[in-house]
Order: structure tokens, then sequence, then C-alpha cells
């Protein structure tokens, strides 16, 4: 699988691979505590360590244990590597659909066991979920395996993490009568719509909740009010645009939803700890994502 990841991310930072909703992870440092965003996600490291602090607890994923986010969440991660060991990893995006069908279609008599759900958790990587993220790196270093086995073994490895420790939270994420379902609808609302007008009212609305019962439930996924998540979630998609997109901080400002530039740099520099300029230039590397490698490219 190491030798699998080298290949398919030759680079620095992350790599898109040629099945959509897999991006592969690669770090040639180590990297200390710094904010980051991860999607709806199961991440498979393969290589290295990564450490997640939310909440005073602390998540560690490597080669042992991988991690699953069943909501889009704001922490802060580091990560162990180095030139000789690089930190090598996947991360596969949760296709809501794929688990609501999978879902539906599981032993009722699993299903019906009381949910405990949590927002983030690590677990240990068992032998089948290996066998089959070792499977899905081999079908992706081929065009042809990639389209016609690698969408199958992401459905077994979905269908793995729905039955295994950490499926609750994905189970959980899908019933729209529970108030984490509920919760979990308007996060990924905000993940998707974060440049809009999002109004905390509108929200708690949406989740069938009055305003005070809304933040109630908002922090106990969270762990952080809503509109602090909202703005946090901002300032995160505008570090990747400036990153990635190679924008200026005024346009990235702009394109989240800040009406005053000051005030963007302001809250950016509180939560990353550096202005706008100097942390693009420090994760320019570290953050940036490149097309699929090709099929001449890999050995």
């Amino acid at each position: 699988m190491v030798e699998l990841i080298k290949s398919l991310a030759p680079t620095e930072g992350y790599t898109e691979s040629m099945l959509d909703g897999v991006t592969f992870m690669r770090s040639d440092q180590a990297v200390p505590n710094t904010p980051a965003l991860y999607e709806p996600s199961i991440v498979i490291v393969v290589q290295g360590r990564k450490r997640g602090f939310h909440g005073g607890r602390m998540y560690v994923y490597d080669a042992r244990h991988y991690l699953v986010l069943a909501v889009p969440l704001p922490f802060s991660i580091e990560t162990e590597a180095s030139a000789a060991e690089p930190l090598l990893g996947l991360i596969l995006r949760i296709d809501s659909a794929m688990v609501a069908e999978l879902a539906m279609e599981i032993d009722e008599t699993l299903l019906q066991r009381p949910l405990n759900p949590v927002s983030l958790n690590a677990t240990p990587i068992d032998d089948k979920l290996e066998s089959a993220t070792l499977r899905l790196l081999e079908a992706l270093s081929s065009p042809l395996e990639c389209k016609l086995l690698a969408p199958a073994i992401v459905r077994e490895i979905t269908y793995r993490v729905l039955t295994g420790e950490q499926g609750d939270g994905l189970r959980a994420a899908l019933v729209q009568g529970s108030n984490f379902g509920r919760i979990a609808r308007v996060l990924r609302r905000i993940h998707d719509q974060f440049d809009h007008n999002l109004d905390v009212g509108t929200l708690a609305q949406e989740a069938s909740m009055s305003v005070p019962t809304f933040h109630t439930h908002f922090k106990a996924v969270t762990l952080t009010s809503p509109l602090q998540y909202i703005k946090t979630i901002r300032l995160h998609q505008a570090r990747l645009m400036m990153i990635r997109n190679g924008i200026s901080a005024v346009a990235a400002s702009q394109q989240v939803g800040y009406e005053s530039t000051s005030q963007f740099s302001r809250e950016f520099k509180r939560l990353f700890g550096r202005s706008p300029k100097d942390e693009t230039r420090h994760l320019k590397t570290l953050l940036s994502l490149s097309e699929p490698v090709t099929a001449d490219t890999i050995k």
C-alpha cells in the first residue's frame, strides 16, 4: 500500500485519484498542531501518524487506526512524518446516498440496536478493511480497473465502516427525525452554502427546533456555537481558495461572504495564528491539490 500511494501521490499535499470522491494525502515533513477542516469522510493512513484534537480529546489515526467523520467538522491536527517515511493515506468522501442504500439493506437486527452517534472517532482497522483498502489502491492504479472495480470496492469499504464501531454516526446522520440527524442536515447545508447569508433562526427552523434548543443540540454535535462554526468554515474555505486557486485575501474574503476585509484578516489570524499571506505561503505545499496521476506515470 505504501508503494502504491507513493506512485499515486508523488508530491506533497493532496492528489486527486481517477475516481471521484477518493483523494490521496502525503506529507514529507512533520506538521505541528494546526487547524484543519474535514468533510464527512473515511480517512485511512498507511504510513505515518496523525493526531486530531477536538473537544479536549485526542484521536490517533495511523496504519492501525482509521478515522471517520460523520459530519463536516473543523478540528486541530498534528502530523508525524519525514522525508524518509512520509505520511501516506487516502480520504474517501462519504456518499450519503450510498450509506442510506446500504443501511436499508443491512440486517434489521443490526439497525435496531440503540444508536450512540459521535461526530468523529478513530477505530482499529481490521483485516477485511485493510484488504479492501489494498484492492482499492490496486484498482486506482489502472484506468480500466478504476472504472470497473473501484466503485464496488468503495461501496465495500463504506459497508465495513457502517457495520463497524463507527457506523452509528453515519447512520444517525441519515435519521431525519433524530436530533443528530437534524443537526447533520444543517451542517451539510452550511458546508455547501458557506458563502450564502446563513441566519441562525432560519437554520433552527430548518432543523424543526427553537433557537435555544438548536443551540444546545448544535453544540452537542460540533462543540461550538452555530455562528462560530459558520465563521470557522468560511475561514477554512478562504484559506483553501487562496492556496489552491491563487486568489488574494480580498477576493477570498468576498467569496466566502465577508463584507469587511479587515475583519476577515483579524479573524483569520485569530484562528490560524498567521496573516492570510503568511498562512498561504506556509501551507502552500501541504494543502495543495494535484490532478490525478496518469497511467503513464505509475510504475
